[in-house]
């Protein structure tokens, strides 16, 4: 299992520099240069998830409410289902049903703090199943735990303010790892 998840680490990579491509544009960042490939994609972590089956679901959450603190979150899911991201406008919890073949991409707490907003960190929860055992893949992309995040000038460039400071990222992480499931409130550690 070691090779078979290293493997698909390493394969992610070049997904995963397309999509940070395209989203930077976004941004009026022209290209990625070696220092924000380092600053965006600086460090990954794979997880393997495993949620058994519960025979009383409505008493149990796999994962509780959160966005993730990663730049990008790329997540393999199988059919079971049982993935919901939070619909703001709609106030309510939208399954994400799973496409045989597919993953789902989340945007994470760094890119909207090294965003100033702009592209916004997905809440999610998972769900347990009464009948299934779930399984679930998601590839962490973070900065480097050295690595200070905080608006890019490219962002500031046009003169909008900056809702967010400058943070370690590293302190970040910690911040996340010591807050329950929380929604979205971690992200208020970085704003100004």
């Amino acid at each position: 299992m070691k090779h078979e998840a290293l493997e698909y680490l390493k394969t992610c990579d070049s997904v995963i520099k397309t999509l940070i491509k395209i989203l930077i544009t976004g941004l009026d960042i022209p290209n990625l240069n070696d220092t924000y490939e380092s600053l965006f994609m600086g460090s990954k972590r794979i997880n393997l998830n495993y949620y058994p089956v519960c025979p009383n679901p409505e008493l149990s959450i796999g994962a509780g409410g959160h966005s993730d603190a990663s730049t990008l979150t790329v997540l393999l899911q199988d059919q079971i289902g049982g993935l919901y991201v939070w619909k703001q406008d709609s106030d309510c919890w939208i399954h994400v049903p799973p496409v045989k073949g597919s993953l789902t991409i989340n945007i994470g707490d760094a890119f909207q703090i090294m965003s100033n907003g702009r592209y916004k960190s997905v809440e999610h929860i998972v769900v347990a199943n009464a009948h299934e055992n779930r399984i679930s893949v998601p590839v962490f992309v973070n900065p480097r735990p050295s690595d200070v995040i905080g608006p890019l000038p490219e962002v500031m460039d046009s003169g909008e303010k900056a809702l967010y400071k400058q943070v370690l990222y590293s302190d970040y992480v910690k911040h996340f790892l010591r807050k329950s499931t929380d929604g979205k409130g971690t992200v208020d550690f970085a704003m100004i």
